[in-house]
């Protein structure tokens, strides 16, 4: 099955489905969810590329989106692609520095943005910028500063109904798979962010080597939209479902998720790890309330889902009749109700990727029939590169090497890829893509690993492993995965290059932590009297060690701080896409790490 050129795709869809629902979105007021069918969705396409034409904006030209998910940002995606304008999607919560960055760096004149935060973040980049010279404004609830060059997005439509643009003769003809379809800006962990150029033909291969691999998604599957539009995962994930026909609901502010899953009960979502480690842990506290009888009945039904799911239907098994009876009771009396609680009993398949994912917690969801797919995958490779199938995924691996892509092993053990999804290069970077690619064209994706039997085995970012002083490598983000899924502990930077031990700086949890304290009555005023009494030192120096126990020695954290504010995008010290910027930390923390290496 082929997938249209994305100037195409949203017009034939319309004339395939009609009026039947697209996207769904919320309403603020009623917070009832309102669909938008195809032909609702095709005519805002094509009146918002006649408007969009008519502000000069064509072929190759650049336009940027700075909003919360919104069904406005697909259509500006689709009108822009209509006329071969290039997208810049923009995090929701960058700052003006970082827009400002992008703006200059991609040299955008005209700006969407979703709510009050952006426009006035926008506002402020476009006094002093040279380049950004109109704001369009998709909420009519933002409050202008006054200025003459902004409009709001429902005015921007009247615009393109009254134009007597025929956006059919303005479309680019021929269409190339080589022209630039979105410019996505990386989270820079390490550094400034960098411009990754991904093609119509990178997205359309994207589409092709998906539908060989995915192929239960149809178009009565529906999905949220959860993660933001902008990242790499959640983009070409609608996208795909666009091509598929699945309907999206777009779910606006992420806090809301839980409630828009129960409303929803998607057959599809994409997410990171982080999330299935809140659903983990929440379970897990749950079941801290049951009586030992109830326990004993959960653990059993874990038990019976792993050995149905894990260990037979995972390797194409014909579980016995009795497997298959015990199973039966264990989801009817745990894992339906469990399921149904979450949001997820209609769940077909819900793709997971971004970071590392612990093999307990993956183990866990498909025993109890959570059917979660963990993939890898890079901005740079227009998301997948590898992701579980439906059968014979490895636990501890991050799934198949997708159709017609190349991996390979190189130096340092870094992982190497080659195929038509890989992108073309960092905009603006010559010097760079001199480096980022080796003599033979594969792309170094800067993560180690291996590939056993087609699958592959991620260890560690290369530009985060480090080494003590005594010559010990070691991979922080594989601790600081385990020591997340403790329920106490929200977030963990892992220490220790060129150090002789390693150590951590750990931000607990601090409604749990709270509760904790009530319950061993431990007394205190402030946070800092909490966090610097013995017992609660003790307390988080014991799970940490239970944590760690199977670890080798010199992995193991042999002294931490517990910080009582966490890490933030505010303060610069985690990127959008919640990466640690360890550098930041490092300066940031420095005496605090110090003082653990001093004392």
């Amino acid at each position: 099955m082929n997938c249209p050129h994305f100037a195409d795709l949203v017009f034939l869809q319309a004339q395939k489905y009609g009026n039947k629902s697209a996207l769904w979105y919320q309403n603020k007021e009623t917070k009832s969810w309102t669909p938008i069918s195809w032909n609702q969705f095709a005519s805002s396409v094509k009146t918002t590329a006649k408007a969009i034409y008519d502000m000069g904006i064509s072929n190759q030209h650049k336009i940027a989106i700075y909003s919360p998910n919104k069904p406005e940002s697909f259509v500006v995606d689709f009108a822009s692609f209509t006329v071969g304008a290039v997208v810049v999607p923009l995090y929701a919560t960058s700052t003006v520095q970082q827009i400002e960055y992008i703006i200059n760096d991609a040299s955008i004149s005209i700006l969407f943005v979703g709510e009050q935060f952006q426009y006035d973040n926008a506002y402020e980049v476009m006094k002093t910028s040279q380049h950004l010279k109109h704001i369009v404004i998709f909420d009519d609830a933002v409050v202008t500063h006054g200025e003459k060059t902004s409009i709001y997005f429902t005015d921007f439509l009247k615009a393109g109904e009254k134009s007597s643009t025929d956006i059919e003769t303005q479309k680019p003809q021929p269409y190339s798979d080589e022209d630039p379809a979105t410019l996505m800006y990386t989270s820079g962990t390490t550094g400034e962010p960098k411009g990754v150029i991904l093609s119509h033909g990178n997205y359309l291969e994207a589409m092709r080597i998906h539908d060989i691999r995915l192929t239960t998604v149809a178009d009565n599957d529906t999905s949220i939209a959860f993660l933001p539009i902008n990242h790499v995962l959640e983009r070409a994930w609608c996208y795909f479902c666009l091509f598929k026909g699945v309907e999206i609901y777009i779910n606006l502010y992420p806090q809301d998720i839980q409630r828009a899953i129960r409303e929803v009960h998607p057959t599809l979502m994409c997410a990171v790890p982080r999330f299935w480690e809140k659903v983990y842990i929440g379970v897990q506290e749950k079941l801290e309330e049951f009586s030992p009888f109830m326990k004993g009945i959960v653990a059993w039904a874990i038990a019976t889902g792993k050995k149905h799911n894990i260990d037979h239907i995972r390797l194409r098994k014909k579980p016995s009749p009795w497997l298959s009876l015990c199973y039966f009771i264990a989801d009817k009396i745990v894992f339906s109700k469990l399921k149904k609680t979450l949001g997820f009993e209609r769940a077909n398949f819900l793709p997971t990727a971004g970071a590392s994912l612990s093999d307990e917690i993956t183990i866990f969801l498909r025993s109890i029939g959570i059917p979660i797919i963990y993939g890898y995958g890079l901005t740079e490779t227009t998301a997948t590169v590898c992701c579980f199938e439906y059968y014979g995924y490895e636990i501890g691996t991050t799934g198949s090497i997708m159709p017609d892509i190349e991996v390979k092993i190189g130096e340092d053990n870094e992982i190497l890829v080659k195929g038509k999804t890989v992108f073309h290069g960092y905009y603006n970077r010559p010097e760079i893509n001199k480096t980022a690619f080796t003599e033979d064209g594969f792309f170094k994706t800067g993560d180690a690993g291996k590939v056993v039997n087609n699958q592959i085995i991620l260890t560690e970012r290369l530009k985060d492993l480090f080494k003590t002083s005594n010559g010990k490598y070691i991979a922080p983000q594989q601790i600081e995965t385990r020591l997340t899924t403790d329920k106490y502990i929200d977030q963990v930077a892992i220490i220790g290059d060129q150090r002789n031990y390693v150590t951590a700086i750990v931000v607990p949890n601090l409604d749990f932590l709270k509760e904790y304290a009530g319950n061993k009555k431990i007394a205190y005023q402030t946070m800092d009297d909490l966090l610097s009494n013995p017992e609660i030192v003790t307390f988080y120096q014991d799970r940490i060690n239970n944590t760690q126990k199977d670890m080798a020695s010199f992995e193991q954290i042999k002294k931490f701080t517990l910080l009582k504010n966490g890490f933030t995008l505010e303060a610069g010290e985690i990127t959008n896409t919640l990466k640690l910027r360890r550098a930041v930390i490092q300066q940031r923390y420095k005496s605090i790490i110090d003082q653990m290496y001093n004392s």
